[in-house]
């Protein structure tokens, strides 16, 4: 096959991240990268052998030899870098969340829609061996009816910049866009949408917090503005419901893992277990997921298609496998964080309408 030519917009944190991923995955080739910091641009593409460097992406998009492009910047640059790539004719990949707003990820994809282009979001937890099994059980009927889902992420202490590590671009409104929410809730709530086959948002409620002690000086500093802490109840069209709770920090020891409850099992995603009731007992069990992931790439021949979202991406692109809904997916989780954003505000329930009327 010929292989994928990439661009990389944007050089900072995630996008190197990006970049060491490329690296393993036979058939991607990185062109070219941009960033506004032309030293750390020329310190990145050095080290990975990245032959061509813009500071304006609009520079490196005219080019009709790149594939597609990859959006590593923060959250509220999502949708006007992927906007651009696509009326340019590129494919593009674009770091979570899909955008600032619903509004803004829905303007994604109406430009994929009307370029005729693929558009896929950074989702990493939908490759998951945990995911996969949960995934396999579910469609062959092992949790019956689902009636009920919870999305948990938890960090004891771990917010960006404040508790020492990251930018404080990252706990900046203006930039970010929110905190736990968007910055790991993305990956539990999104997982779970997945699992659930992306079912129609009726109602959310929800709240978000900002309470535990943190270093004035780099709370000064990083004028930290976005919650630490998110809880959340989502009502889906015919009965389905997902409470949410998010921690950047929390006194509180770890919670479970997210969990999905059926009518005849339950699984539990981390660590993976699955339950029910065989002869009237009840009976918890777990998997052996490594023989589960050897097996699938010695039988399946498009197996490596599903290792990582960015495999993923590069197999979509070759035309080896369909891409997965990861846009669609992306916006609903973006509905309900903007949910439990609004509602908060507004000390009611909203509606998926009253969310989409408000975004902007």
């Amino acid at each position: 096959m010929e292989p994928i030519r990439i661009g990389i917009i944007g050089v900072g944190q995630i996008g190197k991240s990006h970049v060491r991923g490329y690296q393993d995955i036979p058939g991607a080739t990185i062109v070219a990268a941009c960033d506004l910091n032309q030293e750390e641009l020329t310190r990145v593409c050095d080290e990975n052998g990245i032959p061509d460097r813009y500071q304006e992406y609009d520079e490196m998009l005219a080019r009709d030899d790149i594939d597609a492009v990859d959006v590593c910047l923060h959250n509220r640059f999502h949708a006007p870098a992927t906007i651009a790539g696509l009326k340019a004719g590129k494919n593009v990949y674009c770091e979570k969340p899909i955008a600032s707003s619903y509004q803004a990820g829905m303007d994604m994809l109406d430009a994929a829609e009307a370029s005729g282009k693929m558009l896929h979001i950074q989702l990493a937890q939908l490759y998951s061996k945990e995911t996969r099994a949960a995934r396999t059980l579910i469609e062959a009927g092992k949790l019956g009816d689902l009636y009920h889902a919870r999305s948990t992420g938890y960090r004891r202490r771990g917010r960006p910049f404040v508790d020492g590590y990251g930018t404080f671009n990252f706990v900046r409104k203006e930039v970010s866009c929110g905190g736990a929410l968007f910055d790991m809730g993305i990956y539990h709530i999104s997982r779970l949408l997945y699992l659930l086959d992306i079912p129609e948002v009726e109602r959310i409620s929800g709240r978000v917090y900002q309470e535990t002690e943190m270093d004035e000086a780099r709370k000064k500093e990083s004028a930290y503005d976005v919650e630490e802490l998110a809880v959340g109840l989502v009502h889906f069209k015919g009965g389905l419901t997902m409470d949410i709770i998010e921690a950047w920090a929390i006194h509180m020891n770890a919670f479970e893992g997210s969990s999905i409850s059926g009518s005849s099992g339950g699984i539990r995603l981390d660590p993976f277990s699955y339950h029910a009731n065989m002869c009237d007992i009840e009976m918890d069990a777990t998997f052996n997921l490594g023989s589960m992931d050897f097996r699938q790439h010695r039988l399946n021949a498009d197996q490596d298609a599903y290792d990582s979202s960015q495999a993923h991406w590069i197999a979509a692109l070759q035309g080896r496998v369909e891409l997965l809904p990861t846009a669609r997916i992306a916006l609903q989780t973006m509905l309900i964080q903007e949910g439990i954003y609004l509602s908060h505000e507004q000390n009611r329930d909203v509606t998926a309408a009253d969310v989409k009327t408000a975004s902007a």
